[in-house]
């Protein structure tokens, strides 16, 4: 058989169109129903059936069970799921990642694909030319299904027939006499396929066309595609990377799963496949697999989707075990801090319709971070212990860096998703988190400031009043109410809801406070027992605390929009 360098070129470059098409064709249903996914994916997770119900759903409508476990793995990161939760997810996912199986299987094989993806490529173009954003992107997702099509049409033809040409088939078949070594090996090579592309559904699809090809035996086939399910554990793996401790253990559920099953079935794999193809014969008529390659790609697909129904079946009922062994997995360690830095979002991985809710969590983290600093403050103000003091100046500069950092990985995360094509609500929230992060970078900034002052005036042995540090504790109070206020408006499910009368109250109280106290401070400083640097430094520290109130309300400003 002759095949060269410029064959191999053409089955890259059918499989690069196929993945390009399967990603055009997620983010466009993302785009256009990135709110309602969100919401299917929060509200039917109530118990592990629903919760496999839901991650099959999601997968079959997006066609990327990468995309499904990704958003599961982001939503237990910001605390919307729990880990049994995101299991009956991640399960569901797997099922209906079985969907593209069909698809290529019925479709690529049976039928010409450029009867379908050409009709489509004339209802998508204009829909994608459309001013209304929705017509827009199911626009995107015909034309990626097209795209898809004719990916999937070029590989089947690139692929050589081995009609007659046997020196593959012959250098399979040293690898395939090792009994179940031999299943383990292909699984390996599986793994490796799906790892390299970064799709299960690409790599199934390699899989079934060199099965219609006569490339591969069907026992072969079968043990890469449970491979490819080991595979596409990399990518939620990947993705809680960055995430924290929760995340990372429902990623390893996944993992646990898909390698469960695949153990399992590896034992099983004789009988099942017998029994399997005995059973499509009762319902279906002729058919054998094993010897006949126009049948293996139905073959396939009924394997795969066989195995992960029965996978689910089995497993579903181990789940609290499985989140047993990811908590040891990824244990807790004693000096674990999650609280303090980013704990929500890591690198973008999703479209920005479904990363503004782990950005608004994000948000809201980081405003509980700066509100600390409040209390820190307090206890700064209010201890003459040397050691205590410096225990607190210590905390505000880290804080600071913190709050420093936050900010900058914030604004790099939301450039990154304005990159992309975005919707004009997407980008409101987007700028609203923008506006919240800068404003919180920048109270951070006034409470390091504060601190600079108070450390000089101890430094320096210049004393507040009983009455000046009541003051400034009264200030300090006012402030709490004002960031209690700032976190209820940040932590609401949706911005929409939020008002801010409450807020602008607060903010009041704050400037009133603020007032009183620079008039008391000023008749006071011609007084014998009233120490005028003193007054400057307690001047300093209300009047930049009340800053720090408009700050705070700027927050809320930009929540609901008036920024």
């Amino acid at each position: 058989m002759d095949f060269g360098f410029w064959d191999v070129m053409q089955i890259l470059g059918a499989l690069a169109f196929f993945i390009y098409g399967m990603k055009i064709m997620s983010d466009g249903i993302q785009r256009a129903a990135g709110a309602q996914l969100r919401n299917i994916l929060r509200t039917m997770t109530k118990n592990r059936v629903l919760g496999v119900f839901t991650g099959f759903l999601i997968t079959a409508l997006v066609q990327s069970s990468s995309a499904t476990t990704v958003m599961a793995v982001s939503f237990v990161n910001a605390g919307l799921l729990s880990l049994v939760e995101s299991a009956g997810v991640l399960m569901g996912a797997n099922i209906g990642t079985t969907i593209t199986g069909w698809i290529v299987s019925i479709l690529g094989f049976k039928i010409k694909l450029n009867v379908l993806s050409i009709p489509l490529f004339a209802i998508g173009v204009p829909m994608v030319f459309s001013d209304r954003g929705k017509i827009k992107y199911w626009g995107e997702f015909l034309l990626g299904f097209a795209i898809l099509f004719l990916g999937l049409g070029y590989l089947k033809d690139s692929v050589p027939d081995l009609k007659g040409n046997t020196e593959v088939l012959d250098f399979l078949q040293n690898f395939t006499n090792w009994g179940i070594l031999s299943t383990i090996f292909f699984v390996l090579v599986g793994t490796v396929v799906t790892v390299v592309v970064q799709s299960s559904s690409a790599a199934m699809a390699i899989t079934l066309t060199m099965c219609a090809q006569g490339w591969l035996p069907f026992e072969v086939a079968a043990a890469m595609i449970l491979g490819e399910n080991i595979g596409t554990t990399i990518t939620a793996n990947i993705a809680a990377t960055v995430g924290n401790r929760e995340a990372k253990r429902a990623a390893r559920i996944h993992t646990l799963f898909n390698v469960s099953g695949v153990v399992w079935m590896i034992i099983a794999m004789p009988f099942f496949l017998k029994g399997l193809t005995g059973f499509i014969n009762n319902v279906y008529g002729a058919f054998d697999p094993f010897n006949n390659p126009e049948d293996m790609p139905i073959g396939l697909s009924a394997f795969h989707t066989a195995f992960n129904i029965i996978n689910v079946l089995l497993l579903i009922w181990f789940v609290p075990l499985l989140v047993k062994l990811a908590k040891m997995w990824v244990p807790a360690k004693e000096d674990d801090d999650e609280d303090v830095g980013l704990k929500f979002i890591g690198s973008s991985v999703l479209t920005p319709e479904l990363a503004t809710i782990e950005l608004q969590k994000e948000a809201a983290h980081f405003g509980e971070i700066v509100s600390r600093m409040n209390g820190f403050m307090r206890n700064l103000i209010n201890t003459t212990d040397n050691k205590e003091q410096k225990k607190y100046l210590e905390k505000i500069k880290k804080y600071e860096e913190i709050t420093d950092k936050i900010e900058v990985r914030i604004t790099e995360y939301i450039t990154n998703l304005a990159n992309k094509e975005i919707t004009p609500d997407t980008s409101l929230k987007l700028r609203s988190v923008l506006n919240i992060a800068n404003d919180l970078e920048r109270a951070g900034d006034i409470f390091y400031s504060i601190s600079k002052t108070i450390e000089k005036k101890i430094k320096d042995k210049d004393y507040f009043l009983p009455e000046q540090r009541s003051n400034i504790n009264k200030m300090i109070e006012k402030l709490d109410e004002a960031f209690k206020i700032m976190l209820v408006n940040l932590n609401s499910p949706s911005y929409s809801d939020v008002e801010i009368e409450e807020a602008l109250a607060a903010e009041k109280e704050l400037n009133k406070l603020r007032k009183k106290l620079r008039k008391e401070n000023l008749k006071r400083v011609g007084d014998k027992d009233y120490n005028s640097k003193s007054a400057i430094i307690y001047n300093n520290v209300f009047s930049t605390l009340e800053k720090i109130g408009d700050h705070v309300l700027n927050v809320t400003e930009s929540i609901v929009g008036e920024i």
